[in-house]
């Protein structure tokens, strides 16, 4: 399979706590998704009704029977993903569904993983605080400059990958530094990255679960675990 040929794809949403939001996001990208497959909600130990919701709306819904975190959520997902090509989104609201064809055009055949970035299409008022906004600027910086590589967004949870990437890459974040695994992994196995212009928007109900000292201390760590105890990245992320 390559970007041009017959594809299947998979929408994968961790969930957790997320009732008010989860029915629109499933429908929303039910409606956006070329050559769906389907959409998986992974239930990450929700104390709401979030699994009967996400089912209602036609999502095949996935149980945790804890919070184990977003890392675990995700990977349950991509071990029961069917898709060639794997989409994963937040169950909050804050990402578009209608930008996941850009996402899918930019697989050419070489490449492996395409991040939404927030930089290089925009945050709506209220969606970052000041703070994760300085945050993700470090972080950014942070994978620039120990990597080598160019990337406004290593952080986007927005994203497309291939699931036969997984034949060749173990990751294992189980938290919020999943974002960083993958990408850091990807590279190392020499895969190609591009991005692509995501916006992003304030979300509509609730708060988000990351907390801004402990995980992006837990992502910072994830960062230069990969980068002193595995090869350098071989490749480059490339902006579209």
């Amino acid at each position: 399979m390559d970007g041009l040929s017959a594809r299947t794809v998979s929408v994968i949403i961790p969930a957790h706590n997320e009732a008010p939001t989860i029915a629109q996001v499933v429908k929303d990208c039910a409606a956006n998704t070329p050559d769906l497959s389907e959409v998986i909600v992974v239930d990450d130990g929700s104390s709401d009704n979030t699994s009967a919701v996400a089912a209602s709306a036609g999502a095949t819904v996935l149980l945790l029977d804890r919070n184990r975190g977003k890392g675990v959520a995700l990977q349950r997902g991509i071990a029961s993903a069917r898709g060639d090509i794997l989409i994963f989104i937040d169950a909050d609201g804050q990402d578009d569904p209608r930008e996941i064809p850009a996402m899918l055009d930019a697989f050419a055949p070489e490449v492996d993983l395409v991040l939404g970035s927030r930089f290089l299409g925009g945050f709506q008022p209220g969606a970052i605080t000041r703070l994760n906004y300085a945050g993700t600027k470090f972080i950014t910086g942070s994978v620039n400059v120990l990597f080598g590589t160019r990337i406004t967004d290593p952080l986007a949870g927005f994203r497309a990958v291939r699931s036969s990437v997984f034949k060749r890459i173990q990751i294992e974040a189980r938290g919020y530094d999943i974002e960083v695994d993958l990408l850091l992994r990807v590279l190392n196995s020499g895969g190609k990255v591009v991005e692509v212009p995501a916006q992003r928007s304030a979300r509509s109900y609730g708060a988000s679960g990351l907390s801004s000292v402990f995980d992006g201390l837990l992502i910072f760590k994830r960062i230069v675990q990969i980068r002193f105890l595995g090869p350098r990245v071989a490749s480059t992320v490339t902006p579209r």
